[in-house]
């Protein structure tokens, strides 16, 4: 497990132990009692994990894949990678592992094992959790498991709503460069990064470990569409940033992208569509120099919108 900071103490330290001992607790004896105390009695899961699955088996009668899905994956086991933590909020990026033995949001079990990457942004206040943000890499989970998208009764794809909130990139710079100290400069480096036609601001020889549209820029390749060139198929898409963190030498951004779909996009005719998906990303400083990045967008849930999941599977 890689810590944002190791050495962190006070209020951080105490907020990371409640969100790792709410991770950690899931699937055991314990888990009920765990919840009774660190789960705050207005607590807002404002997103899970599964968004789109769950929202495509509602109301299909299938069966529940069970508490944390520990009936669809018994032996479930969720590796931690980074644990970051900043003012009352604490970031987790895990690994979901285990075996399809069970029923899962209308897919049959299938016997094969998953390994897939999920993000949680959580709020903590007086000691409890308040709010709760998931987002699971859906596309990899489908694909690992070789099947499609679960086909509703209605014959319906459920598209979710255009994700538009947050707040502008230079009204938050704004606020950042209010209070300069190391963490806020390397916010602000990141946060620039989101505005329209702003340089990167990475750095020489930065290593982009993973990028947004992972999946999608890997099947315009396979298709022969070439690279994914999302601004030119979305020339107007817009990014507003609905939350930052730093800690030691990370920075964690959560935005949401959008905009109108007029252009080709890894094959797809434009559709006159509007589209607006959350991304994550994790950044990496070096003696004030962005190095690394690591970036996770709803891809699933962008093909939804543009009706289009298939091809991502």
């Amino acid at each position: 497990m890689n810590h944002a900071d190791p050495r962190r103490g006070g209020q951080l330290a105490a907020n990371v132990a409640i969100a790792l001992r709410f991770k950690k607790s899931q699937g055991t004896p314990v888990m009920p009692q765990v919840e009774r105390e660190v789960l705050a009695a207005n607590y807002d899961r404002a997103r899970g994990g599964n968004f789109h699955l769950a929202s495509n088996a509602r109301e299909q009668g299938w069966a529940h894949p069970g508490m944390y899905l520990r009936d669809a994956f018994p032996d479930r086991v969720d590796v931690m990678e980074q644990v970051i933590a900043d003012g009352d909020r604490v970031g987790l990026l895990f690994r979901v592992t285990g075996t399809h033995t069970g029923p899962f949001f209308g897919i049959a079990p299938t016997g094969r094992k998953i390994d897939v990457y999920e993000i949680a942004w959580l709020r903590l206040l007086n000691g409890q959790m308040v709010e709760g943000w998931f987002m699971m890499d859906e596309t990899a989970l489908l694909k690992q498991l070789g099947v499609k998208l679960p086909a509703r009764a209605d014959g319906n794809t459920i598209a979710p709503p255009l994700a538009r909130g947050g707040e502008e990139v230079d009204a938050l710079v704004q606020q950042l460069a209010a209070e300069p100290d190391e963490l806020n400069n390397n916010k602000i480096v990141v946060a620039q990064s989101r505005a329209a036609h702003a340089g990167s601001g990475r750095a020489p020889g930065h290593r982009s470990l993973r990028n947004g549209f992972h999946h999608l820029r890997a099947c315009s390749l396979a298709a022969g569409h070439g690279e994914l060139a999302l601004d030119a198929a979305i020339p107007d898409r817009r990014d507003r940033i609905e939350a930052m963190m730093a800690e030691g030498d990370t920075v964690w951004m959560r935005f949401n992208t959008g905009g109108t779909h007029t252009g080709t996009l890894a094959g797809i005719a434009p559709t006159g569509r509007t589209v607006g998906v959350p991304v994550a990303m994790i950044a990496r400083f070096v003696d004030g120099r962005w190095v690394e990045s690591w970036t996770f967008a709803d891809e699933l849930g962008f093909m939804l919108q543009l009706g289009r999941p298939e091809l991502l599977l």
